[in-house]
């Protein structure tokens, strides 16, 4: 569900990207006073998790379009809503500048779509009153399932929205509506089973990470190491590996105008805002689209037997490592900041 600058025009754009400011400023605020120290590697390495996530769509049968993790509520489950906006931030921008994925004036709009349903509605509103401050298995199903999909409808509601306010595509309210509702809807469900499981495992790692207040007991005998390798290690395998079987369908938004406009991707002005800002992209990303720059060629060519690709395997190494260093830095210098004040 990553916008594309062609579907926005620059007031909405950068209307986006003041409230997504306003949003990490207050975030920060928050998680200077309320981090816990112990969740700040947590931050990173979830970020490293939920970018290698997020390159594998899976498909959504009898539809020819796919689907991929958007994350937001697992982040927010685990962080806090607070610490997982940043984190949620960290990772939208690092796609959007060093793999193109997700225009730069649309960044504002993906981090809002992305990041204030999950971790400000659909967290507190919706898991936190399902699942309670003692969850169990099936409270945190229930919970993750109800709270992912209500966040993907309003994020996808919001991307046809800020697409209709633009005014620079011919993609009609009503039309786009129908077709991004539903198939956002499918897409929500999985991303909340997906969800439910990554929580239920860690609930049974380190059940005080979904209390409503650390241990102290707890978190004295027992390490986050062991926690914090083994979502590294699985978001090393899934960027690194389990990328290389990523459906080629369109995504749900791709799908969608696809389906409006019979195009799968409207193309941006060359000229102004939008001009100047691709251009920018072109030059800071260093693996477009998730590959090497010159493998453009190369997938016009007859598909190999195998689906190894070693640019995605790059690019989801790459990613994860620079995910998980924003991430983990902007915790460690909102903690500094706030033993110093």
């Amino acid at each position: 569900m990553h916008m594309a600058d062609a579907l926005l025009s620059p007031v909405v754009g950068s209307t986006m990207w003041v409230a997504a400011a306003g949003t990490i400023y207050c975030c920060s605020k928050k998680v200077n006073s309320e981090l816990d120290d112990k969740k700040i590697p947590l931050m990173g390495v979830l970020g490293a998790f939920i970018f290698a996530a997020q390159m594998i769509n899976f498909t959504i049968p009898a539809t020819g379009s796919s689907g991929h993790l958007g994350g937001g509520m697992i982040l927010a489950i685990l962080l806090g809503p607070w610490a997982a906006f940043l984190t949620m931030a960290s990772v939208l921008t690092v796609q959007a500048l060093f793999f193109a994925d997700g225009g730069l004036l649309a960044l504002g709009c993906n981090i809002m779509n992305l990041g204030v349903f999950p971790c400000f509605v659909a967290y507190p509103l919706i898991y936190r009153r399902i699942a309670g401050n003692n969850p169990t298995l099936g409270r945190i199903t229930a919970g993750s399932v109800a709270s992912a999909v209500v966040g993907l409808q309003l994020g996808s509601f919001c991307v046809v929205a800020e697409t209709v306010l633009s005014g620079v595509s011919e993609l009609p309210f009503a039309a786009f509506v129908l077709m991004m509702q539903p198939i956002h809807l499918a897409i929500g469900l999985v991303e909340g089973f997906v969800t439910a499981a990554v929580v239920s495992f860690i609930w049974k790692a380190r059940p005080e990470i979904l209390s409503a207040g650390p241990d102290p007991e707890i978190s004295k005998k027992e390490s986050m190491r062991p926690l914090l390798v083994g979502l590294l290690l699985v978001a090393l395998v899934v960027g690194g590996g389990l990328s290389w079987f990523a459906s080629s369908n369109p995504d749900g938004l791709e799908w969608a105008i696809h389906k409006v406009s019979g195009q799968e991707e409207l193309a941006a002005k060359e000229e102004g805002v939008h001009g100047v800002l691709a251009r920018v992209q072109e030059q800071a990303a260093i693996l477009p689209d998730y590959g090497f720059k010159s493998s453009s060629e190369a997938e016009s060519a007859e598909p190999q037997w195998t689906p190894v690709d070693p640019g995605t395997s790059v690019s989801g190494l790459v990613g994860g490592t620079l995910t998980l260093a924003m991430a983990a830095v902007v915790g460690l210098l909102l903690k500094r900041r706030s033993r110093v004040a």
